[in-house]
């Protein structure tokens, strides 16, 4: 998907572009990920198609975790409809 659909899809939301951007939502959903559903970082990495460090190298890394990831998709669209439900949220501005 396009940065430009993911853009067009949050202005047809009413979601003005002062206020979130397809990357800062990419890096909240990185952040939330680690620090508050705690996943590993690795398994992040992958699902935001970004280059995984490996002892190895990239040339001998096949590895997908696809359950692992749907499992962590999946958590994370709970999280998502806990928010729009109205759940307990705790700001971290001070």
């Amino acid at each position: 998907m396009s940065n430009n659909a993911i853009l067009a899809a949050f202005r047809s939301m009413g979601i003005p572009k002062e206020q979130m951007t397809g990357h800062g939502f990419r890096a909240m959903a990185r952040t939330i990920l680690d620090e508050v559903l705690e996943f590993r970082v690795d398994l992040i990495e992958h699902q935001l198609a970004h280059a995984v460090s490996d002892p190895n190298g990239r040339a001998y890394n096949r590895t997908a975790h696809l359950p692992e990831r749907k499992k962590m998709m999946q958590k994370w669209a709970d999280y998502l409809d806990k928010l729009k439900k109205g759940a307990e949220v705790i700001s971290i501005r001070a």
